[in-house]
């Protein structure tokens, strides 16, 4: 792997660079959609690759259940089996032992999974973790962590922030003797809830290993925590990370939260978000999210957004034959997706394009000013881009400051 910085904002924490990898050079920051079981819902690589998206994301946990590492591996590892030739950062399955707990009973030696399938057993260890991703054959692959909900508090959150630095020396350890460095990178992922002391001792240990690990993510977050803490904890694991290494936030993919993370200085993100709204017929745009589902479309022939150059606006679909079709055609769900990620793209394709022109600053209020309208700015956004020296009401003293996510989202209902 090699990381070069390519440019900096004056003002806040943000940076640009490339990102080289096996497969390509991947420009940062950016955002990774998430391919689970080896495919974008609805769309094929090829088409993921004509949107000029060249990082994606799949699930350890997933492709290890289904179809399992005996088809990956006659496949010739997972880029093959997917036909896709760009790069790719597989999750090492942390994430599940939340999302699928019920399933899950976690001891020193690893994660004992009860498959939601067929209930067959698996013990997932951090040096299984290690083989099965050498098997999918990522890019970049993660460490096995100990995950809890953001809303878990007491001892629990420091049990699993220390299993997750033991378990990283076990992944370390694993790899190192794969003869597979070179061509995969390992990046650590630091947890410790929303404890700040327990954040810093991770921070800590974890960057004890930096000669070790190619990168660094920030887990553990995106929950159901306030948002005024979330950023709050970005900040401070960016603050203490090293500068030579990206920084990757786990589950981030609301615009606003992409553009406040890569101002707290955030290299990468993924998210489910834009492709399982799409599916339910929201679609992004830099006005705010848009229902299709809304009657109030159906006559409206114009494309989604003006200037897209997305193939669904491109092409001429309305967002009254989307409307039309919304409930009734997956081809719709397929439309939608596809802008959607463009929509994605556009943004980070934005911000990188400021940064380096100097003006990321005026990006954001830009931005802000176009997307949330008069409806108000989410209060943690103001505070958070005030502490990297970018104060959104300089400009525009009568907008409101709401909490939560903001009115926009209200809107996407209707």
């Amino acid at each position: 792997m090699q990381f070069e910085i390519v440019a900096k904002c004056p003002t806040t924490k943000a940076r640009v660079s490339r990102l080289k990898l096996s497969h390509g050079t991947t420009a940062l920051p950016t955002f990774m959609p998430v391919a689970t079981q080896a495919a974008i819902k609805g769309l094929t690589s090829q088409q993921v690759e004509a949107l000029g998206i060249n990082l994606i994301l799949n699930n350890t946990y997933h492709l290890n259940l289904r179809p399992g590492m005996k088809i990956v591996k006659e496949a010739g590892g997972a880029h093959k089996f997917q036909g896709w030739n760009h790069n790719l950062l597989t999750d090492s399955g942390g994430f599940q032992l939340v999302s699928l707990s019920k399933f899950t009973k976690i001891t020193e030696e690893g994660a004992l999974f009860s498959s939601p399938f067929d209930g067959e057993l698996t013990m997932l260890t951090p040096e299984e973790c290690m083989s099965i991703q050498h098997t999918i054959g990522a890019d970049i692959i993660m460490q096995l962590d100990d995950v809890v909900s953001s809303l878990t508090t007491g001892p629990r959150v420091g049990e699993a922030m220390w299993r997750t630095i033991r378990w990283l020396d076990r992944c370390i350890e694993t790899h190192e003797k794969s003869g597979k460095t070179e061509t995969q990178n390992l990046f650590a992922i630091v947890q410790g809830g929303l404890d700040p002391d327990l954040r810093d001792q991770c921070l800590d240990e974890m960057i004890k290993r930096k000669d070790r690990v190619a990168g660094y993510a920030i887990g553990g977050l995106s929950g159901g925590e306030e948002k005024d803490i979330f950023w709050r904890v970005i900040k401070q694991c960016t603050d203490k990370l090293p500068e030579d290494r990206p920084r990757y936030s786990m589950g981030i993919g609301f615009a606003e939260d992409l553009l406040v993370c890569v101002a707290l200085g955030v290299d990468m993100a993924d998210c489910v978000f834009p492709t399982r709204t799409a599916r339910f017929g929201v679609a992004l745009t830099f006005n705010g999210p848009l229902n299709l589902k809304s009657s109030k479309y159906a006559t409206d022939f114009g494309p989604i957004e003006k200037g897209c150059p997305c193939p669904t606006c491109s092409d001429g679909q309305s967002r009254a034959m989307l409307n039309h079709i919304v409930t009734l055609e997956t081809a719709a769900a397929h439309a939608i997706t596809q802008h959607n990620l463009v929509f994605q793209a556009r943004v980070m394709g934005g911000v990188r394009n400021a940064i380096i022109a100097g003006t990321f600053p005026q990006y954001l209020k830009t931005f802000f000013a176009q997307y949330f309208g008069n409806e108000g700015y989410p209060e943690w956004c103001v505070n958070a881009l005030r502490s990297v020296g970018v104060d959104l009401l300089a400009d525009r003293p009568d907008v409101r400051v709401v909490p939560g996510q903001g009115a926009k989202w209200d809107r996407a209902q209707q």
